[in-house]
């Protein structure tokens, strides 16, 4: 895309719009923006970094949107009475939404490769990202996580990666329907499950995704993702799973306390050995969708093979904060039924009680993810481990309050399992801190909310004290 106009980001600290801007920035446009976490002091890293980009930061007052030739870009969670968003419709600004501009740059490039699914589509993103960069693909990559593997001094927050190459892989969100936006060369379904929408609206909107794609890489161990799977032409399609027939499968698992070793297989060939830096059975997963993406993408196995081994992982994704007293802390973005349960089956591998701090990132999720909420951790939690809730991240605007934190724990309490409201987020933390014990792991789970990691920080500095 020619950028001639310049572009004034609403929310400019949120994870899908900064590294927008970012990809933006380094394409040579003009970029500002404004965030409230600004004006209300948090986070000030991650905007001091902006502005070593080359990004103006400004107040959320209106006084960054001073021409009316600036295309003002907005989240859907922006307010027509945020002081920016009246600005712009006095001045008359072209408005765009932040799905809208990252599709535009998405269709325009001529090797698209789209991640799609309820869960683990940032670490897919950021797996394929790692592949294309390590084979010399100068790919553009637009992740909701910061990559490990391209963070620097100089580049902390590495959500985003800025290439000359053909590809520009991203990850894509069907919460708001933007998916439908999207025209793939490679579409990814790492999985469909309950989170935002009802089944059936997931269903009608990944399959449309996939239907639009060239090729499609699919899960067949999703059950909803291999129906989708049986409406693709052959011809279009590469399957994955794990222990079961599909054109790449992953056989002879074997865990690691922080990584996992698994043989990929391939119909008529041998098997090669893969070991990730990432744990758990469903980063096997997420490793198997990344490498077929390669593989429809022209890459060969073996290349894919290899280089996904140098893959870090991302922020917040099962992120080992430290250890201290013999206790872990453990940052993850675990926010959904199903991304919660595999940081679950992850730790359980291991001997040791867990002690959760879960905050939801909405009212809105909780109500539509009660039951499957409650089921899941009366399934997954252990006799021994403890599950305490504060009240879900609250950042401005209406909500229906319909079904809060203390009803999740009231129905998790009335399985059995030891599950404690504690409506503060600091006591929370600190409850947890103070029942610690030797061989323990504290793990801090939530989504829409960088305060978080500072929050696990905190949890590990006073178990060392």
């Amino acid at each position: 895309m020619e950028h001639r106009k310049p572009y004034f980001f609403v929310g400019i600290g949120g994870s899908g719009m900064m590294p927008l801007a970012m990809i933006l920035a380094g394409q040579g446009a003009s970029v500002a923006g404004s965030d409230r976490s600004l004006d209300s002091g948090r986070l000030p890293a991650k905007f001091d970094f902006l502005k070593a980009s080359g990004i103006g930061v400004f107040p959320q007052d209106g006084s960054g949107i001073s021409s009316s030739e600036q295309i003002v870009v907005a989240s859907a969670a922006i307010e027509e009475t945020v002081p920016d968003a009246r600005r712009a419709a006095e001045l008359g600004n072209p408005r765009m939404t932040r799905a809208e501009l990252n599709a535009a740059l998405f269709n325009g490039s001529p090797a698209s490769v789209g991640v799609a699914g309820t869960s683990g589509k940032s670490t897919v993103t950021g797996m394929i990202g790692w592949i294309l960069h390590a084979l010399g693909r100068d790919p553009t990559v637009m992740n909701g996580a910061v990559m490990k593997n391209f963070v620097t001094p100089d580049a902390p927050f590495a959500s985003a990666l800025v290439g000359s190459g053909a590809a520009y892989v991203s990850e894509v969100d069907e919460s708001d329907g933007s998916i439908a936006l999207y025209r793939p060369h490679v579409a990814v379904l790492n999985n469909v499950s309950l989170d935002h929408l009802p089944m059936e609206k997931l269903i009608e909107l990944f399959g449309a995704f996939i239907a639009r794609s060239g090729k499609a890489v699919i899960n067949l161990d999703n059950g909803e993702g291999a129906l989708l799977a049986a409406t693709m032409p052959r011809d279009r399609l590469v399957t994955f799973a794990i222990g079961s027939a599909a054109d790449l499968t992953a056989i002879n698992l074997r865990e690691q306390r922080y990584g996992i070793a698994f043989e990929l297989a391939r119909e008529g060939e041998p098997s090669i050995p893969v070991t990730l830096q990432v744990p758990g059975k469903h980063n096997v997963s997420n490793a198997l969708a990344a490498i077929s993406a390669a593989l429809a993408a022209g890459i060969a196995l073996e290349d894919a093979a290899q280089a996904i081994q140098g893959f870090q992982g991302l922020k917040r994704r099962f992120e080992l904060v430290g250890e201290a007293n013999e206790i872990a802390v453990i940052d993850d973005f675990g926010h959904n039924p199903d991304k919660i349960a595999a940081t679950l089956d992850t730790l359980h591998t291991f001997e040791g009680r867990l002690l959760l701090l879960f905050q939801p990132h909405g009212y809105g999720p909780l109500r539509v993810m009660r039951r499957e909420l409650v089921a899941m951790f009366a399934e997954k939690l252990g006799a021994e481990d403890v599950l305490v809730m504060p009240d879900p991240v609250y950042q401005g605007g209406t909500t229906n309050r319909e079904v809060t934190s203390a009803d999740i724990i009231a129905d998790v309490a009335a399985t059995g399992r030891n599950a404690v409201h504690i409506p503060d987020r600091a006591a929370a933390a600190a409850h947890l801190v103070a029942i610690a014990r030797p061989g323990d792991r504290i793990v801090v789970m939530g989504a829409r909310d960088d305060t978080l990691s500072q929050l696990a920080a905190e949890m590990l500095g006073r178990l060392t004290h």
